[in-house]
């Protein structure tokens, strides 16, 4: 009977390693093939060592943890979660580095159910539970805690000398594919996981540091606007939006028929610094740049908030997104995405609408120069048939599976077309809330979003892939603007100049000092050559 109790496997590190590199790495294997050409008797030569480095890399990897009360912990744990991110790497063509690892890891429990599906369960069910409990009835013999360690000292020893020899005899092959084909990294599971684990650790290590002020001598300008008025300019930070699906920007379907009625101007080559919120979100706000960029030290580094409040500025935050990476947290902030507002929230969400909930009262109260940021849902995908209300289903049939390849490839754009047909409804609202304020305040709005999506093209979906190989449709999202007649006035903006400068390129790089710019403020960070409207400004 105990035998049937208790699986014995002699070298459970190796068998796991097997079983992952095998049947986890879907991805890989497919790339591989793709760029190889297929199976055939030439290839064999480059998978066979191939498939051995990478089988005895995670073997060295588990037996670092072979120790009593822990192996069979972490041999469980890389079980499931190689499983989960085969899953993904397959369903939506997703790779898996620090910036992903990252916004995963800061998704929240709303926008996590929304990926789960019977299709996952099945993967998590086969290729991480059977074998998991396969591991769990596996009799393993230890030794005493010195032998042990001098026994997985000696193993490691092994796998790192065949490891060498093996890349020695074939680094020409391999060389010359990593080099040309850098994503292969971020496709091996669950190197992959490991590897974005160590960076995010690392950052969060780097950012345990004293904060870092910046534009501490900003102030506004010494001569008042003409009209009286002081400036109030809502920021709208949109959500996976990409502008290959604004009618504004030349999309073939009617996505924006409010904004089209209104006096704005969409900017239509504008890039994103990353493509994750995670990434994207800090970067924009700071004032590195994308080619400087350096997410340890941004979380540390005061951003263009702070600089605005040095100058007297009133900025808020306000939420229906799953945070602000750290942004907002020396400015005042409010979270709506979790009230009770009929029409407006269900028991888990609430439309962007909810973010004008009350606002006019704070406006009411305010006696200084204002920035609202107004931080979307806005398309959040998969679930992009939850991010409007019903009356906003203008292009039908649309998919309303949790996975998207469940649906036709037109189902999964009308869906996502609906989210930017009520993201223009909002846009329009968050305009007509400015002009009725417009008696009291320059008014002004601009709309960028954090980063684009993919919807299938490719097999890709959803977004986040590393930036150097991440399609347009990622990177590619909208800059819209809109001015009150008295903000355009007493700043003296040319606005037949800014038509002419719309189609120039621009990137997130470009919001700190536009920002800055717009509301007067005068500081030594401020480069009026990054500022989008300077050039127009009289």
């Amino acid at each position: 009977m105990e035998n049937l109790k208790r699986l014995t496997v002699p070298c459970p590190a190796l068998t796991n390693s097997l079983f992952l590199i095998l049947f986890c790495n879907t991805a890989l294997w497919h790339e591989l093939f793709k760029i190889k050409g297929g199976l055939s008797l030439d290839t064999l030569l480059f998978y066979a060592p191939f498939f051995l480095v990478l089988t005895l890399l995670l073997k060295l990897f588990f037996t670092l943890f072979r120790l009593k009360y822990l192996f069979k912990g972490v041999l469980v744990v890389f079980l499931f979660a190689s499983a989960a991110i085969d899953y993904f790497m397959v369903n939506y063509g997703v790779v898996i580095d620090k910036s992903m690892l990252q916004n995963a890891l800061e998704t929240n429990s709303g926008e996590a159910f929304e990926l789960l599906n019977w299709q996952m369960l099945g993967y998590l069910i086969v290729l991480g539970g059977i074998p998991a409990a396969l591991i769990v009835r596996t009799k393993i013999t230890y030794q005493p805690l010195p032998r042990q360690l001098l026994k997985n000292l000696g193993a490691l020893v092994v796998c790192a000398a065949l490891i060498g020899g093996l890349s020695y005899v074939f680094y020409g092959d391999y060389t010359s594919i990593y080099r040309n084909h850098r994503e292969l990294r971020y496709l091996i599971n669950p190197v992959n996981l490991v590897d974005s684990s160590v960076s995010n650790l690392k950052r969060k290590l780097k950012g345990q540091h004293a904060l870092i002020p910046l534009g501490a001598d900003a102030k506004m300008a010494a001569a008042p606007n003409p009209s009286g008025k002081k400036n109030l300019t809502v920021l709208v930070l949109g959500e996976t939006a990409r502008a290959a699906n604004f009618a504004l920007d030349g999309y073939p379907r009617p996505t924006d028929p409010y904004l089209s009625q209104q006096q704005v101007l969409s900017f239509t080559n504008v890039h994103s610094c990353g493509t994750a919120t995670a990434a994207s979100v800090p970067c924009m706000f700071s004032n590195f740049g994308q080619d400087h960029y350096d997410p340890a030290k941004a979380q540390y580094t005061e951003n263009v908030l702070d600089v605005l409040s040095h100058a007297g500025v009133k900025v808020l935050w306000r939420n229906n997104n799953d945070g602000c990476k750290g942004v907002c947290k020396r400015v005042a902030s409010e979270d709506i995405s979790h009230l009770k507002l009929a029409n407006l929230c269900n028991a888990e969400d609430c439309y962007d609408e909810a973010l004008l909930y009350q606002l006019q009262a704070y406006v009411d109260k305010l006696t200084s120069h204002g920035v609202i940021v107004l931080h979307q849902k806005g398309s959040h995908g998969p679930g992009y048939n939850l991010r409007h209300p019903a009356k906003f289903t203008v292009f039908k049939p649309e998919c309303e599976q949790d996975n998207l390849n469940d649906c036709s490839h037109q189902e999964v754009v009308n869906a996502y077309d609906n989210t930017i047909a009520y993201t223009d409804y909002f846009l329009a609202k968050v305009i007509d809330f400015l002009k009725k304020n417009s008696a009291k305040y320059d008014t002004a709005m601009l709309y960028v979003s954090d980063h684009g999506e993919s919807l299938g093209e490719n097999n890709v979906y959803l977004h986040g892939l590393p930036y150097f190989i991440a399609p347009d449709e990622q990177k590619h999202v909208p800059l819209i603007t809109w001015f009150s007649q008295d903000f355009i006035h007493d700043h003296k903006i040319d606005s037949a100049c800014l038509r002419q400068h719309k189609d120039n390129p621009y990137s997130h790089d470009n919001l700190f000092h536009s920002l800055l710019g717009l509301m007067d403020v005068h500081t030594q960070v401020y480069d009026a050559k990054l500022d989008i409207f300077a050039t127009c400004r009289a």
